[in-house]
């Protein structure tokens, strides 16, 4: 731990939660390289004002933004908004989108006493967490040898700058909460926060998932998780699949252009959540760049839809979740474990699909499933688990052309399920449909700082997703599965929409904009957790067990349920 900087907000997270900083800095330590102690070494000098750019007003203050300290001693780095630096005096200045904490006063008028405008009785306080950053800051700068008789905080939404003395108090209050960051980060996670109202507002609940891991832990109070995730997400997932297509940047936003090099859109960065790569479509190195800068995973896939490869963001990586991913992994009854979740799941939505799409499903088939459900979960071994999930797929597919009209459905029957190449429309749609979830599935893993290659059921391959696909089981009916089927039935791609050669049965461009359509759809779609009672998108869904899986491997949790419809 000695070569570990510490980024000082992230210390004074450690006040408000020792987990919100675990899962802030702790899985994202860095060592400093040689270059990188040699810049902070010129940060620490400190320069003072040259002559040339001094202010025509000596008394004005010289500011310097984005000031990066560093001190070894305390293992400390920093980087300040501002400092405002007058000789040897400097005060570091910070930043706040929201609101000071406000103390109201012992006795004071009503609202309806105080005249329209007045300004609210009381006072306006530093959070503790701001208090600590800018002590920190404080101290940096003393080392590098400037006096800092206080620092700033200007809060945003009042306009207004509250100063905070720079006392042996503060500098006290945050020399310990640095140490105690310190301390937490040697040991295990700590344990989420019970029932806290702060938890609704932090940008990390969907990681950390107070509710749902607690309602797990206390599950003799039975408890119902409080409903802080969004339903949807809001950003983009764009999918590039027309030929000589390029995408660059231009400032924040993907530029497109078509192969004339006519400019056809700008998309804001801000906005896309992930890209898909279809075919012959170009991708500039610097769009490259800037989406692993912003963590956006990017999937490239043929034009027949077979996933290619993936973008991998390293900005996801948990030291401690990978290595308790390897030492759980490493144990068979583990494995087996998650194993019969997943499978009985997935047997589950098979016979859910059946019998709300199928007409003439015989009833020996549901029957079967049901046993097969039974079976799974008390499956002795990996061997005897896959046996049971081979029968429950051999079942479901006999009868999945009954799901379809014709003639789609009856030349699925002649055929099977086959994927390399697919012989048919419905084995075609159902290859897209599992690349895309086996993307969606991967991506979620990763934001849960999984590693999608090491799995519990599929076997681990050189580029083979196991962990992915082992995610991938429970949704492939709910998903997938669904999505090949309305689209047929409801009339949205036909005959006209595929095109058949001796490579296989392959969609049309027009046929890929009807699957797109639908897969977002999909995606988009909300169901109920049976567990935790609230509704999320599919996507949400994905993403939430993802977390979960996380969460149980580093025995935060006891067990495990998937989604399930009825």
């Amino acid at each position: 731990m000695d070569e570990y900087l510490w980024p000082a907000r992230n210390v004074a997270e450690y006040a408000y939660c020792p987990r919100l900083f675990y899962l802030m800095e702790v899985e994202g330590l860095h060592l400093p390289s040689a270059d990188t102690e040699q810049g902070n070494a010129v940060h620490r000098r400190v320069n003072k004002p040259s002559t040339e750019d001094a202010s025509p007003d000596p008394d004005k203050p010289q500011t310097v933004r984005s000031l990066t300290l560093t001190s070894p001693s305390l293992k400390l780095t920093a980087t300040l908004d501002l400092a405002e630096i007058t000789d040897d005096h400097a005060t570091p200045v910070e930043y706040r989108k929201g609101r000071p904490r406000h103390i109201a006063p012992e006795s004071s008028e009503s609202e309806d006493e105080r005249e329209p405008g007045s300004p609210s009785p009381g006072r306006f306080e530093p959070w503790p967490t701001d208090r600590v950053q800018v002590g920190l800051q404080a101290i940096l700068l003393e080392e590098a040898g400037y006096t800092v008789p206080e620092a700033i905080l200007y809060y945003a939404a009042i306009r207004q700058r509250i100063r905070v003395p720079v006392d042996a108090a503060l500098r006290s209050e945050a020399l310990a909460t640095l140490r105690a960051a310190q301390q937490c980060a040697e040991g295990k996670r700590p344990s989420p926060l019970v029932n806290d109202a702060r938890c609704a507002g932090c940008s990390l609940q969907p990681i950390c998932l107070p509710d749902e891991v607690n309602q797990q832990r206390f599950a003799q109070e039975q408890t119902q998780p409080r409903r802080l995730w969004p339903p949807h997400d809001d950003a983009l997932h764009i999918v590039a699949q027309n030929e000589g297509v390029k995408i660059g940047v231009s400032g924040m936003a993907l530029k497109i252009t078509d192969k004339e090099g006519t400019e056809t859109r700008q998309i804001p960065l801000a906005n896309v959540e992930s890209l898909t790569i279809l075919g012959m479509v170009q991708l500039s190195t610097q769009a490259l760049h800037t989406l692993a800068d912003r963590g956006i995973p990017v999937a490239f896939a043929s034009s027949a839809g077979r996933l290619v490869t993936l973008l991998d963001p390293l900005d996801s990586v948990s030291a401690q979740v990978r290595r308790a991913q390897i030492r759980e992994f490493d144990n068979p009854g583990r494995c087996l474990e998650l194993a019969r979740e997943l499978v009985a799941s997935k047997i589950a939505n098979q016979r859910i699909l059946l019998q709300r799409n199928g007409t003439t499903i015989p009833e020996m088939v549901l029957q079967e499933l049901s046993l097969q459900i039974q079976h799974a979960r008390s499956a002795a071994s990996i061997d005897a688990l896959l046996g049971h999930e081979g029968w429950a797929a051999s079942l479901y597919f006999r009868s999945f052309g009954d799901l379809v009209k014709e003639p789609f459905g009856r030349e699925f029957d002649v055929n099977g399920r086959q994927r390399r190449p697919p012989p048919d429309p419905v084995n075609a749609l159902l290859s897209w449909g599992y690349t895309m979830l086996a993307h969606e599935c991967v991506t979620a893993l990763r934001l849960a700082r999984l590693e999608p290659s090491i799995g519990a059921f599929h076997v681990c391959r050189p580029g083979r997703p196991a962990l992915a696909l082992d995610l991938m089981e429970p949704f492939r009916p709910l998903v997938a599965d669904s999505v090949a089927v309305s689209l047929i039935n409801r009339g949205e791609v036909d005959a006209g929409h595929f095109l058949r050669t001796a490579a296989g049965c392959a969609l049309t461009d027009p046929g890929r904009r009807a699957f797109f359509a639908a897969w977002g759809r999909r995606m988009d779609t909300e169901v109920t957790h049976p567990v935790f009672g609230y509704r999320l998108s599919y996507r949400r869904m994905i993403q939430l067990h993802a977390r979960m899986i996380a969460a149980w491997l580093l025995h935060e949790v006891p067990n495990l349920s998937f989604l399930t419809t009825r």
